[in-house]
């Protein structure tokens, strides 16, 4: 049978017989880095059978697929692969940002709206009491 490397079954409905253990490999490596979840690697590479997947990765995975069902599939941050902890930092920070630039605009309305004067306005100068002491 001829190998196929991942890109080239996308989409293809195939059979049990046709999943070569490189392609097995490859696969749960990409769902414990957090890449997909395996319900998409299902969907993605047409892969038919409702727990395929999930006894691929009971059998050649390094996470420990013992506990119940949502504790398998949601693990402790203590037990993240370096790249789920990334995408999970990375859209923590965003949200942030976002939370950050929702508070700003709440200002500037307040300031504009209400005469409001919210930001504290620095001086570039500092003050003249401050300067005698660390001399």
């Amino acid at each position: 049978m001829e190998k196929e490397n991942l890109s080239s079954v996308k989409g293809k409905k195939r059979s049990q017989r046709d999943y070569n253990l490189g392609f097995k490999l490859t696969l749960i490596s990409r769902i414990e880095k957090g890449e997909m979840t395996y319900k998409q690697a299902q969907r993605i590479y047409g892969i038919q059978g409702r727990s395929t997947v999930l006894v691929w990765l009971r059998k050649h995975g390094s996470l420990d697929w013992s506990r119940p069902n949502h504790e398998a599939m949601n693990p402790s941050k203590s037990e993240e692969t370096p790249a789920q902890k990334i995408k999970r930092l990375e859209r923590e920070l965003e949200d942030e940002r976002l939370k950050n630039l929702i508070l700003n605009k709440m200002i500037d309305i307040s300031d504009q709206q209400y005469g409001t004067a919210i930001r504290k306005k620095f001086s570039p100068k500092p003050s003249g009491a401050s300067t005698k002491r660390n001399k």
